[in-house]
C-alpha cells in the first residue's frame, strides 16, 4: 500500500504510540500505529530504545555479569551473605559503576541474597553463614553511566537434595522457556503462559507477587513480566524494548510474605524452598538477546 495512503489511515497522536508533532512517521511507527489500530497495547515511545542506549546498557550488563562471575568464583560453605555483598560492591565501583540495589527505596545493601525459602530480597548479613546443600539466589542489579541492568543466579552450594538440585534446574528451564516465547510482534503474555505451563507440568507453583519489568534507563519500568498465565496478550513485544524476565518458582504452594522484621525478606509461606534466575534480554527483529547472564 502507498505511505500516503498509510498515513491518513492512522491518528498519529492517539493511545500508546504515537509520531511527534512535525516528525515523518517512519516505517515502524506505521507497523506500531497497525498494531494498535487493531487493538494492541502498544508500548510508550520510551520504551523502544534507541543505538546508543542500547550500548549503554550493553556495556553496564557487562560489569552486571562479571558481578556474578565474581561471586560464582569465591562463593562457598562458610561465607557469610555480607562477605557476598562486600564483593558485589567492590567489584562494581572498582569498574566504575554503582550497585542499582544500595539504597533503593532505602534497600541497605548491594545485593539480595535469598536462601531456600527465601523467595527474594534477602539481606545480607554477618550473621548468615552459607551451609552445605544450601540453594541461594544472588541478585545483582548495575548503574553504569546511567544505565541499568538486572540478573540473578541460583547458587547450589556444596552437594544438596535431589528435591532443590531440580528445583533449580527447572526454575532455569523456566526462564529459558519463557525468553524462547517471547517474539517480536508477539505479545508479552506469552512469557507467563510458557512459564506456567513448564513449572506446572513439574509439579511447582509460580509466585504471582512479583514480576519481571522494563529496565535500562530506569531501574524499574514498563512492561511489567508476569510469570503466570494472566490470560491477557499484554504489550506488544517491540525490537527495541529491554526488559528482565525473573520467575520464582516454589516446590511447594505459590503463597509468600514480607518478613516484617525488615520489611524487605520475602519467603515462602508453607517454608518450602524456591527458586529463581534472571537475565536482561532485548528484543530484537530475530527474538529476545540476553544481555546479562
Amino acid at each position: 500500500m502507498d505511505l500516503s495512503i498509510l498515513k491518513k489511515m492512522f491518528n498519529f497522536r492517539k493511545k500508546n504510540w504515537y509520531v511527534p508533532k512535525g516528525q515523518e512517521p517512519t516505517a515502524l511507527d506505521l507497523k506500531i500505529l497497525a498494531h494498535q489500530n487493531r487493538g494492541d497495547l502498544c508500548p510508550p515511545r520510551r520504551l523502544v530504545l534507541n543505538q546508543e542506549q542500547i550500548e549503554g546498557i550493553r556495556r553496564s550488563a557487562v560489569i552486571n555479569t562479571g558481578v556474578l562471575d565474581a561471586v560464582a568464583e569465591k562463593i562457598c560453605a562458610g561465607m557469610s551473605t555480607a562477605e557476598i555483598d562486600k564483593i558485589v560492591y567492590d567489584y562494581t565501583i572498582a569498574h566504575g559503576a554503582i550497585p542499582a540495589d544500595l539504597g533503593y527505596e532505602g534497600y541497605p545493601k548491594s545485593v539480595c541474597t535469598s536462601i531456600d525459602d527465601v523467595v527474594c530480597h534477602g539481606i545480607p548479613s554477618e550473621d548468615e553463614i552459607l551451609e552445605e546443600g544450601d540453594i541461594v539466589n544472588v541478585d545483582v542489579s548495575t548503574i553504569k553511566d546511567g544505565y541499568f541492568s538486572d540478573a540473578s543466579r541460583m547458587f547450589i552450594i556444596g552437594k544438596t537434595t535431589p528435591q532443590k538440585e531440580r528445583l533449580v534446574r527447572v526454575t532455569k528451564e523456566c526462564l529459558e522457556i519463557g525468553a524462547a516465547a517471547a517474539k517480536p510482534w508477539g505479545h508479552i503474555g506469552d512469557v507467563g503462559k510458557a512459564i506456567a505451563q513448564h513449572a506446572h507440568k513439574n509439579g511447582y507453583s509460580v509466585v504471582r507477587e512479583f514480576c519481571g519489568h522494563g529496565v535500562g534507563l530506569v531501574f524499574h519500568d514498563e512492561p511489567e513480566v508476569d510469570h503466570y498465565d494472566t490470560h491477557a496478550d499484554g504489550m506488544l513485544l517491540v525490537p527495541g524494548m529491554v526488559f528482565t524476565i525473573e520467575p520464582m518458582i516454589n516446590m511447594g504452594k505459590r503463597h509468600v510474605f514480607i518478613d516484617s522484621d525488615d520489611n524487605w525478606t520475602v519467603c515462602t509461606e508453607d517454608g518450602l524452598p524456591s527458586a529463581q534466575w534472571e537475565h536482561t534480554f532485548l528484543v530484537t527483529e530475530d527474538g529476545l538477546e540476553i544481555l546479562t547472564q
